[in-house]
């Protein structure tokens, strides 16, 4: 049976979630969550939830997943272990280093990957369940043909989002509120950037980025059919009542098997849309997908009143029971209840008495137990055995049911019990032997001019298509000494994979010997074309952990988080060599969504302009695949903190050019390697010195 997994952002939304279908639902502990925003529960708070989630057999799934510093791996560890313990049925998780040590300190905790992770492809998925995660949960961009075909040849289940607010980036590849005023997405405190209003060269769209809300309440049929293990509701952020309409529409759909009813239709509307709903990247149709929250979206609060009555007044969750009750002479009357899962559970009372007039029966004995009104329980079979001439007061044959039901519920509340080891320890440091290795990173074949390569970088990095095309243009820097690396998109989904594998083993027979990889599903595809693996931003190796995790990958490489301060650069564990971004336009986000099509009269390959209330400008470009990329608006400018970048340690310092023009590229290149005093204008230090809430 599929699962309907709903969002709890607080102990009512819990309860809303519960009695209104959901046969799990996923809550947040502390600060490492990616809905930091959300009420969130306390310790006491989260066993009262397990509890009250277990006696129901409604499962709970915590969210683990943000980013983690070194510093932060032993908490969080220990946060992993505590819901454990109260009986927490899994972990979703993101960061490849926490996976390890949770893996490593709570060997039977099931662990899902969460969507922070940006499994987009099979391959994806399959590291994912290398690493020992028993559940991936897909990106929100892929189509019903990727998802069944993911679902389909996977070694463990998927997840899919069925319902609620879809992001404009890909989710893990978004850095644009941690940019714009340090709350990181990837630590659970994204401002929400997409909703904002800007200007978009060529539209006259005053909301470019902002999506329509999700809902596939009508496909459901095909969901299941394509072996999808559990749909996911979105939403911790919202309000109970909201929890309780979408579980309660969607849990009648799948229980039912048919299509929602025009009134529930209208319901989930009400809830909560943004001029209406879309399913653009289910379908694979991604036109049409904006949509704002407006006044005429706004929910009538009577149908909150209506909901919350619901759920708040009685108990709608009802477990099936066996009931056997046995009164014999002189013997104490005893109660045997049981649940299909093998809870069991066995009571005594008092002795019965001689009866003076008409004694226990049978069918009494069974009409009084029957009476679990009010409870979590529903009594499918009630069986009862009585000798005769036996009396019992009805307030000790009440007190043995209400005996009866307490012992049940702590049967079924009783949480697994689950090994514990030890947390790794950080792994040893690898010392980068000289200076740091300079690299350069271009987008476009005008930037690969000679002027650049007679500045004798150590390493070039360019588009594997760039490198496929006009190789010719990279000679030069490899003539000069430079090892040539090539960058893979971030988002290649598996009907991308055959042309860009092809293009691999173009460049290898070319020469081109390594690849700079940013996703996890790339890395299969990266090494059976023959080329050795280094690691981009998009694996997010926020702390010692996950350096280490690429270092056993086999990776050469990996590039420390730009979303960390130098500072903890420089502390953190490093067993592989690491490099940092020290100069250019960072990527902000990447999207499905093709915006240069949506700049009236511009080709794909022109770069458009994205303005916000404030002025700034965000250079958009396109991707592979009609993707758009977005750069910050200022340029990253490091060149004046030589000190700093060599005392953290690190074995690379990457140069990436984006929109600059093939001379600026050069003068910013000389500027840095002390040829020159140029400065580009427009600058900031990123988030190196300022960090990231």
């Amino acid at each position: 049976m599929i699962e309907l997994l709903s969002p709890a952002g607080s102990p009512e939304a819990v309860i809303a979630a519960v009695q209104n279908g959901a046969d799990a639902v996923y809550l947040g502990m502390g600060n490492f969550n990616a809905r930091r925003g959300a009420k969130n529960f306390s310790d006491e708070e989260f066993e009262k939830a397990v509890r009250y989630c277990r006696i129901r057999g409604c499962k709970v799934y915590v969210t683990l997943n943000t980013l983690v510093n070194d510093r932060e791996v032993e908490s969080a560890v220990h946060a992993a272990g505590l819901a454990s313990d109260l009986g927490a049925d899994g972990i979703i998780i993101q960061d490849l280093g926490l996976i390890k040590a949770v893996r490593k300190a709570l060997p039977d905790l099931p662990l899902h990957a969460s969507t922070q992770m940006s499994l987009h492809n099979l391959a994806g998925v399959q590291a994912a369940a290398d690493m020992g995660l028993t559940r991936a949960v897909l990106a929100r961009e892929l189509s019903l043909e990727q998802i069944r075909y993911i679902t389909k040849h996977a070694s463990i289940e998927t997840e899919v989002f069925v319902h609620g607010a879809l992001c404009f980036c890909h989710s893990g590849q978004c850095y644009m509120s941690a940019m714009i005023g340090r709350r990181s997405g990837n630590r659970g405190m994204c401002a929400q950037p997409c909703r904002m209003q800007y200007r978009l060269t060529g539209s006259n769209e005053e909301h470019p980025l902002s999506l329509k809300d999700n809902c596939l309440v009508d496909r459901l049929d095909e969901l299941e059919e394509a072996g999808v293990a559990c749909l996911k509701i979105e939403g911790r952020m919202k309000r109970p009542e909201y929890t309780a309409i979408v579980t309660g529409v969607y849990a009648k759909a799948l229980k039912e098997h048919r299509k929602p009813t025009k009134e529930e239709m209208q319901l989930l509307e009400q809830a909560f849309s943004r001029q209406g709903f879309t399913q653009g990247y289910f379908n694979g149709d991604k036109q049409d997908m904006l949509g704002t929250r407006t006044e005429q979206d706004r929910a009538d609060e009577a149908i909150f009143t209506t909901a919350r009555k619901a759920y708040a007044d009685g108990e709608l969750r009802r477990v099936p029971v066996h009931f056997y009750t046995v009164a014999e002479k002189g013997m104490p009357i005893r109660a045997i209840a049981f649940d299909d899962e093998g809870h069991k559970a066995v009571t005594y009372g008092a002795v019965p008495d001689r009866a003076k007039r008409q004694g226990l029966s049978n069918a009494y004995l069974t009409e009084q137990m029957f009476k679990t009104g009010g409870t979590p329980y529903n009594v499918v079979e009630n069986r009862a055995k009585t000798d005769p001439g036996l009396f019992l007061p009805a307030a000790e044959i009440n007190r043995l049911r209400r005996e009866l039901v307490s012992q049940i519920s702590e049967e079924r509340a009783k949480p697994p019990l689950r090994a514990h080891g030890a947390i790794p320890a950080l792994p040893q440091n690898r010392v980068p032997l000289g200076d740091p290795k300079i690299i350069f990173q271009v987008r476009t074949a005008e930037q690969l001019t000679p002027e650049l390569a007679a500045l004798k970088p150590d390493y070039l990095y360019a588009p594997a298509a760039l490198m496929a095309e006009h190789y010719e243009l990279v000679l030069p820097f490899v003539n000069a000494g430079a090892v040539p690396v090539a960058v893979l998109p971030r988002v290649v989904t598996d009907n991308e994979l055959r042309p860009l594998f092809e293009t691999l083993q173009r460049i290898f027979d070319l020469g081109v010997n390594e690849a700079l990889v940013g996703n996890l599903g790339q890395i299969m595809m990266t090494r059976t074309a023959g080329l050795k693996l280094r690691g981009d931003f998009g694996l997010n190796a926020f702390n010692g952990h996950t350096m280490d995790v690429l270092r056993e990958a086999g990776f050469l490489s990996a590039t420390a988080s730009f979303e960390l301060r130098l500072s903890q650069i420089r502390d953190m564990a490093k067993p592989i060599d690491t490099e940092a971004i020290i100069y250019g336009r960072l990527p902000v986000m990447v999207s499905d969504q093709n915006l240069l099509k949506n700049a009236a009269g511009r080709g794909s390959a022109l770069p458009a302009e994205l303005a916000d209330r404030m002025g700034s400008v965000f250079p958009v470009v396109s991707e592979p695949g009609e993707r758009t990329v977005i750069y910050n608006a200022h340029k990253l400018y490091l060149a004046d903190k030589k000190d700093d970048l060599y005392a953290a340690g690190l074995w690379g310092l990457r140069l990436v050019f984006s929109t600059e023009s093939a001379r600026e590229c050069v003068e910013v290149a000389k500027g840095h390697l002390g040829y020159s005093d140029y400065r580009p204008n427009v600058l900031t230090r990123g988030l190196y010195y300022r960090g990231v809430e």
